[in-house]
């Protein structure tokens, strides 16, 4: 028979193994994929609709997509931007229009949000982050690029070779 005393300590050491194993908690099952985190910059993050409204003048925006080359062809992205990687952001400031509001892209906005603080700091005019995944989960419309299907050979001729 269990008694009140196990059981209470069997709760407790459920409530408490995350913490004592190092790992994060799970998140609930109706969390979505990417369970919201709390924001942590200075630049605000955008919603669909704030960059939409943005899009509508592209010649007072410039949108940089700090996401590797792999992500972009992966899962999309603006049809316009630059596309200049996180790490490579600071070296690169000289190319970055400074007449042009300031949009910046990762997936989920997490890299986005450093990358708009840093261009802030830098003196340019940042009006926010978004991540490309999160403007499509709000019915926003993602750009892909699809490369071309190889060339099959002919019956009887070798594949053309570039």
């Amino acid at each position: 028979m269990i008694n009140v005393k196990t059981v209470a300590t069997m709760v407790v050491l459920a409530l408490t193994a995350p913490v004592a194993f190092g790992q994060q908690p799970v998140a609930p099952a109706n969390a979505g994929t990417h369970a919201a985190l709390a924001w942590k910059y200075k630049t605000p993050k955008l919603s669909r609709s704030q960059v939409d409204s943005l899009l509508a003048k592209p010649e007072q925006l410039v949108i940089i997509d700090v996401r590797r080359p792999d992500e972009l062809t992966e899962k999309g992205g603006f049809p316009v931007y630059l596309s200049i990687q996180i790490g490579d952001l600071e070296k690169y400031t000289a190319f970055i229009p400074r007449d042009r509001a300031v949009v910046t892209v990762s997936n989920h906005a997490g890299r986005a949000g450093a990358a708009a603080d840093l261009l802030a700091s830098k003196g340019f005019k940042v009006v926010g982050a978004i991540g490309s995944e999160n403007y499509q989960e709000e019915g926003g419309t993602i750009s892909k690029i699809v490369a071309p299907a190889p060339k099959v050979a002919d019956a009887g001729k070798p594949a053309a070779r570039n």
